[in-house]
């Protein structure tokens, strides 16, 4: 590894389970029966903490004591409906970690046989939005991907991994769960593939396509016509459209700017906005986008964070937006998106966490 900040190290892992409401980023929810809650992971100490949510204040309250990992976490990803939380670990274990979550208490509890083995240092994972299939990346240059168990949430292995970029580091499926997409962040590209609805099966769509310098976070609008990836050598995000039929992409002109060393990034569920965590500038960028074509349009100047704001989303009902500060301080910043415009309103406190808590995911999104 080099000296520059690799985006794996600190990933969005704060999985949050929400019950339906209307928001001022679109609809979302996926079950008024689910209670309000936030699991956020952090390393040093290895953990998950469990939390509440305000679904009028968005605010965060720690709910008992956090459970240990063992092991340092690097990303999470979590079923549409909520049900399964995957956890990948360090090149210690080279692991993934699978828990059933209780919808109704927020509990999670151990799936049989785990852990399961993974590639070598896993980076970054994602649950197909049906919930039949896990795709890992691992810092070896590959992607692995799992059958799930429906009813216990156990992973069985589909083949040998599959040959992504140079150092992938984010991973994610489109809405209709036929396409797969890594961002490589040594390569400074972005790899497509299609997925076998079948076996969950990756195969290539054509070459990589050129992505701005270390590519890092990347995301698929709810839609599946847009793409977009967060670049931390260039400060700027990438955007293309997505070929519905072959899953091919094509960039929608040049980059646009962000912050510094930007890394996480989402979309609200209705798919107007676009939010960024920018690592070296502590702030969040706030993007339109244009229905039509995918184009960004910066809202305004970015709205400040805690320090090294790494990982980021926008819970289910697009009413607030959290982001995981791994730079020191053990906390989570949390907004208010502003119906309409799209603007970041601070909630005006910070949620504690772990040490460093070290990312962010809202079940069935990236």
């Amino acid at each position: 590894m080099n000296t520059r900040t690799w985006s794996w190290i600190a990933l969005p892992i704060v999985l949050l389970l929400s019950g339906c409401a209307d928001g001022g980023g679109g609809e979302g929810g996926f079950g008024s029966g689910a209670v309000p809650v936030a699991y956020v992971v952090s390393s040093a100490p290895n953990e998950v903490q469990a939390y509440t949510i305000n679904g009028s204040t968005g605010a965060l309250t720690v709910v008992g004591a956090p459970a240990a990992l063992g092991a340092a976490p690097t990303a999470i990803a979590v079923s549409s409906n909520g049900s399964f939380a995957y956890i990948t670990l360090n090149q210690a274990t080279d692991n993934v970690l699978a828990f059933t979550v209780n919808t109704a208490t927020g509990t999670l509890t151990p799936v049989g046989g785990s852990p399961f083995d993974a590639g070598a240092n896993p980076t970054a994972a994602t649950v197909s939005p049906n919930r039949q299939f896990l795709y890992v990346t691992s810092s070896n240059g590959t992607v692995s991907a799992y059958t799930i168990n429906g009813a216990t949430g156990a992973l069985t292995a589909v083949g040998a991994a599959v040959g992504a970029g140079t150092s992938p580091s984010g991973v994610t499926v489109s809405p209709n769960g036929s396409f797969l997409y890594v961002s490589n962040q040594g390569s400074n590209n972005v790899s497509a593939y299609t997925i076998n609805g079948a076996t969950g099966a990756l195969t290539a769509v054509g070459a990589a396509v050129g992505a701005g310098t270390s590519p890092s976070g990347v995301t698929v609008s709810p839609n599946g016509s847009f793409l977009y990836v967060s670049n931390q050598g260039s400060d700027d995000v990438s955007a293309y459209t997505i070929n519905g039929a072959t899953g091919a992409l094509t960039a929608v002109g040049a980059a646009v700017g962000a912050g510094t060393s930007p890394s996480g990034v989402t979309v609200s569920p209705n798919g107007s906005f676009l939010y960024v965590s920018n690592q070296g500038s502590n702030n969040v960028s706030a993007y339109t986008i244009s229905g039509a074509t995918g184009a960004l349009t910066a809202v305004g100047a970015a709205v400040g964070a805690g320090t090294t704001p790494s990982g980021i989303t926008v819970e289910p009902n697009g009413q607030f937006v959290y982001v995981s500060n791994s730079g020191g301080g053990g906390n989570v910043s949390g907004y208010r998106i502003t119906a309409g415009t799209g603007a970041l309103v601070s909630l005006g406190a910070v949620f504690p966490a772990g040490t460093t808590p070290v990312g962010i995911a809202t079940p069935g999104r990236p």
